[in-house]
C-alpha cells in the first residue's frame, strides 16, 4: 500500500461530499418513476421494510470503511481518482429521486479502496465503493466509468437487495442475506470479513438486465456517452479472458448483453444528447505494476 492511500479527515470528506450533492439538486423529487419505465420495481421488495435494508447496508458500508482506513486503504480526500468518481456522482445522483423517491434522503457516500479487484458496487441507501483495479486496470474513460456507476446505483433504486431478502421471506422465512455472497475472496484484503454481505449479494440475471438498462439512463441523463456500455464491456471480457468477472458472473453472455446495450440506444441516445455535457473530464490512473509473489493485495 502506498502513503497517498492513507485516510485523511475520511469523515470530513464525506460531509463535504454529502453537501456538495445537497447543493447539486438533490431537491428534485415527486413520484415521477411512472416518466421512466426502467425504474418499475418488483412487488417483493414490499416484504421486507426498506429502512431495516438500508440501516444493515449503512452499519456494514461504515464497517468496511474503518477497515480499510485502519488498513491504509482509503483514499484520502485529494485523490485524484476518488475526485473523479464523486464528481460523476454528482452529475448522476440529482436524477435519483425521480426513479426512486427513498433516494431524496439517501445519505450518499463514494469511496475509493485501494485494491488490485475489478470492482465496484452501491448498496441500499446510496453507499458507493469502487476499487483501484477496476479504474487501473481497465483504463476506464470518464463515460465507462459513468456506466459502471450507473449500473451499480441502478441496483439500489431498483431496490434489487430488499427484492432478494422479500423472496427469501417467502421462500425460508428469514432474511438470509449473507447465503448470497459471491466470490470476492478478501476483498482485496480491505475490509468486509463478517461485514459486507449486502455490497456482496449476487443478483439474478433479470435484475443484472434491469440495471443494465437503467444504468444506462443514469449515465446517458448525467452527460455521459451511453454508447460507451459496449466498450466497457470489450474491457471487461478482455481483462477477464473472455470469461466475466465474478461481480458480474450473473449477466447475460457478452454477446446478448451487447445487443441489448444496442437495442436500447434509440431510446437512451436522445437522453444523452439533451444533457448538459460534463464540466471535467478525467483521465484513468497509471497502470499498477505487477503483484509481487504471495502479495495479498
Amino acid at each position: 500500500m502506498t502513503d497517498r492511500y492513507r485516510c485523511a479527515c475520511a469523515d470530513h470528506s464525506r460531509r463535504l461530499f454529502s453537501a456538495a450533492l445537497l447543493s447539486g439538486g438533490l431537491g428534485w423529487g415527486g413520484t415521477a418513476a411512472a416518466n421512466m419505465p426502467e425504474c418499475k420495481r418488483s412487488s417483493a421488495t414490499k416484504l421486507v421494510s426498506a429502512d431495516s435494508i438500508e440501516s444493515s447496508s449503512r452499519q456494514q458500508y461504515q464497517q468496511m470503511m474503518r477497515q480499510a482506513s485502519g488498513q491504509r486503504a482509503l483514499a484520502s480526500n485529494d485523490e485524484p481518482q476518488l475526485q473523479r468518481l464523486r464528481y460523476i456522482a454528482q452529475r448522476m445522483i440529482p436524477f435519483t429521486p425521480e426513479c426512486n423517491e427513498r433516494a431524496q434522503q439517501w445519505r450518499w457516500e463514494v469511496n475509493l479502496l485501494n485494491s488490485r479487484s475489478i470492482n465496484a458496487f452501491c448498496m441500499p441507501g446510496g453507499k458507493i465503493a469502487f476499487y483501484y483495479g477496476i479504474l487501473s486496470e481497465l483504463q476506464l474513460d470518464d463515460d465507462e466509468v459513468a456506466m459502471v456507476m450507473g449500473h451499480e446505483v441502478a441496483h439500489a433504486l431498483l431496490e434489487h437487495a430488499r427484492e432478494q431478502a422479500g423472496k427469501s421471506t417467502v421462500t425460508t422465512g428469514a432474511l438470509r442475506l449473507g447465503a448470497a455472497l459471491f466470490g470476492l475472496g478478501q476483498l482485496g484484503d480491505l475490509a468486509a470479513q463478517g461485514g459486507g454481505y449486502l455490497a456482496s449479494l449476487k443478483f439474478s440475471r433479470d435484475d443484472e438486465s434491469e440495471a443494465d438498462r437503467l444504468g444506462q439512463v443514469m449515465a446517458a441523463r448525467a452527460g455521459y456517452d451511453p454508447r460507451k456500455g459496449i466498450t466497457l464491456w470489450q474491457k471487461m471480457m478482455g481483462a477477464s479472458g473472455g470469461k466475466p468477472p465474478g461481480w458480474l458472473s450473473t449477466h447475460p453472455p457478452s454477446d446478448e448483453r451487447i445487443r441489448q446495450i444496442r437495442d436500447q440506444l434509440p431510446q437512451v441516445l436522445p437522453r444523452f444528447e439533451a444533457a448538459a455535457r460534463p464540466e471535467r473530464r478525467f483521465g484513468p490512473p497509471p497502470r499498477l505494476p505487477p503483484a509481487r509473489a504471495g502479495s495479498r493485495e
